[in-house]
């Protein structure tokens, strides 16, 4: 250990993530003038909001009338009612001030002809409680996260936040008193240790979609920021719900946004037939994305993919050239340059792609992250993002809800930390032990000499979380998906590194993220098993039928020397009971 430099920061807040979510947080305070370190392992316009296209949801009423109550029901009956309605409220309240307030910033939202925001329809929102569909999805053509990302990346900047790129968090540092007290990470560039210390810590890491062979995830979304809290003893909760979308390219897992169905494209299968009417006769091609992927995999469970195959079109043809080049262009040239197909004259081949992780670090609706199903909260220590569970996505999420999660959160986080911190001061830590706990683990893998591949563990792991825990699920597959999970978690133990050296170090850096992938896995397939009915995007064939008396709750998975041990926490329901989730 002696061969690492050390580095040590003190800074009021630490921020850990430059995503939508955690620079809406570094925005925040150091407007208020909080020294602010937000620690990111890619540059911040690298982060994988900038791949969200299709919009950012709120009732705004440009394109004709709505109500924050009509969204929030939508956002209730999307989540098959395990949504926390609180939180929900809140954010579908917030929604309209988040968008002018990014609007002010300066974000280049696309335009009506009187000068509004643009606003397109997405699955599953409609007006006057499901009366018909509402146009409600603020756009920036479809480039919408990418808009986002840069601008508050400038604001940031314009606030004087200070950013450490290309640093890899190791692992947060827990005070004797159990709290967080900051974070160790690796800077990729020159090798060096660093330590940061906050008097408040916030996690904004994103997701974990990488767990999944094909997903719309950039190759950064590992869950990192999950499974550091896991080894700090912390539950993660309703991992079991992932979401898969109906439209990522063909074997490749990218992502051909909603919003060419919210423009009007057409779904076909391999007869040539617009197949939604049998699944969603009254939504078609904009019914929720938990819907519609279910709908494909079981058109091509039946045999009716194009040509045989694992695989569905998107028609966007009879949208025509000038409504593509304006409303789709990236949908347009990712077509083109990864398939070398122009969507104004062919169909696009799509399969359902694991998307997005409605599970995540527990937390209230003011970011605080939560210690158990009692809602105890842990001091200095928040949440927000696609990392955390505020729980406005229950079992399931409604497209363009995420970007407005983010924003909204991120500056409730910021707000949470402001009221925290007056008087708030260093906690007490073992620094010397900390330090050599999380450089011993890190060594370790530097020191491995097995004859496992860790390529083969990686690509092992993804194929049989797609192929047992995926769209469909039952327990004879959940079993031997937790049974293999477990067997390359030995095998990981006895890998090889080949690559000894400290500087930018892809390989350990590829293992790190591996060894954080594996933990997610096991926690979305031992909870997926654990939950014995079909909600939202977790859908058991074996057990097909929501069961509200026995799974109305969230699943709060927690780590133990004996494995895990999973614990329900109650739904808030405060407006919307359950009912029937039909379109």
């Amino acid at each position: 250990m002696s061969s690492y430099k050390i580095i040590d920061h003190e800074y009021d807040v630490i921020v850990l993530g430059a995503g939508g979510s955690g620079l809406r947080a570094a925005v925040g305070l150091s407007e208020a003038g909080l020294k602010t370190a937000c620690i990111s392992k890619v540059f911040p316009t690298r982060s994988h909001t900038s791949a969200a296209q299709g919009g950012i949801s709120a009732s705004l009423g440009n394109m004709g009338e709505d109500d924050w109550r009509w969204h929030m029901y939508d956002t209730v009956k999307g989540s098959d009612w395990l949504g926390d309605q609180d939180a929900i409220e809140y954010m579908c309240r917030e929604a309209v001030p988040s968008i002018v307030e990014l609007e002010h910033y300066g974000m280049p939202f696309s335009r009506t002809e009187d000068g509004k925001i643009y606003q397109r329809p997405f699955g599953g929102h409609m007006r006057n409680f499901g009366e018909a569909p509402v146009q409600r999805a603020c756009a920036a053509a479809d480039r919408t996260g990418h808009a986002m990302l840069h601008t508050l990346y400038q604001q940031s900047l314009k606030h004087n936040a200070e950013f450490f790129v290309e640093y890899f968090a190791l692992d947060l540092i827990m005070g004797d008193d159990g709290t967080c007290e900051g974070v160790v990470a690796w800077n990729l560039d020159d090798g060096t240790i660093h330590v940061f210390r906050g008097h408040q810590i916030v996690i904004a890491t994103g997701g974990y979609g990488r767990s999944y062979f094909s997903c719309t995830s950039a190759h950064t979304c590992t869950g990192d920021g999950n499974a550091m809290a896991l080894r700090a003893g912390l539950p993660l909760q309703d991992m079991e719900f992932v979401q898969f979308h109906p439209s990522g390219l063909y074997r490749q897992g990218i992502l051909f946004s909603e919003a060419a169905r919210g423009e009007g494209a057409y779904l076909l299968n391999g007869k040539g037939e617009r197949f939604m009417e049998t699944y969603a006769p009254s939504r078609m091609e904009l019914a929720p994305r938990d819907i519609v992927a279910r709908a494909e995999q079981s058109e091509m469970d039946a045999g009716r993919g194009i040509d045989g195959k694992d695989m569905i079109h998107l028609d966007l043809r009879h949208l025509g050239k000038d409504r593509i080049m304006e409303r789709l262009p990236q949908i347009r040239q990712l077509g083109i340059d990864f398939l070398g197909i122009d969507c104004i004259t062919d169909c696009l081949p799509i399969q359902p792609t694991a998307h997005y992780s409605m599970g995540g670090i527990p937390t209230d609706k003011y970011s605080n992250v939560i210690l158990d199903e009692e809602g105890t909260r842990m001091k200095g220590f928040f949440a927000a993002g696609e990392c955390a569970c505020v729980s406005v996505h229950g079992g399931n999420r409604l497209g363009t809800n995420s970007l407005l999660e983010a924003v909204v959160f991120g500056e409730r986080a910021g707000k949470s930390v402001l009221e925290y911190a007056v008087g708030i001061d260093y906690g007490n830590i073992n620094e010397a032990q900390e330090k050599t706990r999380v450089l011993e683990k890190f060594e370790d893998v530097f020191q491995r000499d097995g004859s496992e591949s860790y390529n083969d563990i990686r690509d092992e792991m993804k194929e049989i979380m797609m192929s047992h825990c995926g769209v469909f699920r039952d327990e004879e597959r959940l079993k031997v998906c937790i049974e293999t999970l477990n067997g390359l978690q030995e095998r990981f133990k006895k890998g090889k590194v080949t690559d000894k050296g400290k500087l930018f170090n892809t390989e350990i850096y590829e293992i790190l993220e591996l060894g954080n992938m594996l933990s997610v896995a096991q926690l979305i397939a031992t909870a997926a098993l654990r939950r014995k009915e079909s909600r939202g995007g977790h859908f058991r064939t074996d057990f097909p039928k929501r069961d509200d008396e026995n799974f109305l709750h969230h699943s709060m998975v927690y780590g133990t020397p004996d494995g895990l041990v999973i614990k329900p926490k109650p739904v808030v329901i405060t407006k919307h009971q359950p009912a029937e989730r039909t379109y």
